[in-house]
């Protein structure tokens, strides 16, 4: 191939093609359990979060209440991928063999979210919410102050030392983590000009993509982590004690678990639990097991990630 402006914009369309096809055929959960948040500056502050809207009869005046200014800062990170590609390789029409890498790139880009997502729900038992508690701990503070409902602490973690496994209430427009969208991941560039330094002195032409971004914690009431053994016990425990979940004044959340995380070695303890229709128990000591009909197939959908990072 002769090498002209108009050579070269017919390659890069072939290769935006090639990175939007890995983008586009990604498969990502993200948006599953993080509340998507466009930013539109270095950072944003979620003041908001701590406060459970919640409607009450109307007996005389309004009662209104001031949006916790609890001042949780997500700061937005930049983010980049690329890659070069020898300029006699186009020269020489070789520039097919490079679509299955930008396809690749494509599809990097769009795991990004999904990688940042989930390894920040996995570090929650050491990085703080809203409240400047671990994420998960065994006293976040619910109640105010001399009101009717006192402070008290209320634990989103069951314990145990095992691998980790989450549930999560996704039902609503908040969700448990929020994923913060400054410039999206998934455009591609290229610096082929001639004067571009790349190409005058490395005969290489430069393809990439960026963005920027952050992930961030939601509402610690809609997540709970164990690091029991994943059993129908420990999963109904879960449950109860999300469900039973009371907010500042004392009133009951409505908490709605719909969801299970866990990494790859817990996967077919999480498909037995939630998709057969019987288990298997054992009845008494010394009884064979037998098999009766599994309550909690349905009641929550599995996502199995290896993006939990240890």
């Amino acid at each position: 191939m002769f090498i002209t402006s108009a050579n070269l914009d017919i390659v890069f369309t072939g290769f935006k093609a090639s990175f939007s096809k890995g983008f586009a055929g990604a498969a990502t959960a993200y948006r599953d359990i993080a509340t998507v948040v466009p930013s539109t500056t270095r950072e944003e502050v979620y003041g908001w979060l701590g406060q459970f809207p919640k409607m009450r009869e109307w007996l005389g005046s309004r009662v209104i209440k001031n949006l916790a200014a609890h001042g949780y800062k997500i700061v937005n990170r930049d983010f980049e991928q690329t890659v070069s590609v020898p300029r006699n390789d186009i020269e020489d029409d070789r520039f097919g063999l490079f679509g299955p890498m930008l396809e690749e790139m494509g599809r990097a880009a769009a795991e990004t979210p999904d990688e940042l997502t989930f390894a920040l729900l996995a570090a929650g038992f050491t990085e703080a919410g809203y409240d400047d508690q671990p994420f998960f701990d065994t006293d976040h503070p619910v109640g105010t102050s001399g009101g009717d409902y006192p402070v008290r602490s209320v634990s989103n973690f069951q314990g145990g030392s095992g691998e980790a496994w989450f549930l999560l209430d996704c039902t609503r427009p908040i969700k448990p983590m929020v994923f913060q969208e400054r410039r999206p991941l998934g455009a591609l560039v290229s610096k082929t000009r001639p004067e571009d330094d790349n190409v005058f002195m490395n005969k290489e032409f430069i393809y990439g993509s960026d963005g920027r971004c952050n992930v961030g914690f939601g509402l610690w009431q809609l997540a709970y982590a164990s690091k029991e053994e994943l059993t129908a016990e420990t999963y109904e425990a879960a449950r109860i004690a999300m469900q039973s979940m009371r907010g500042d004044e004392g009133r009951p959340l409505g908490i709605k678990p719909n969801v299970l995380v866990c990494g790859p070695n817990l996967e077919g303890k999480a498909m037995r639990l939630l998709n057969n229709g019987s288990r298997v128990v054992t009845v008494g000591e010394g009884e064979l097991p037998v098999s009766v009909q599994n309550e909690w197939a349905g009641t929550a959908k599995p996502i199995v990630t290896a993006w939990l990072a240890d």
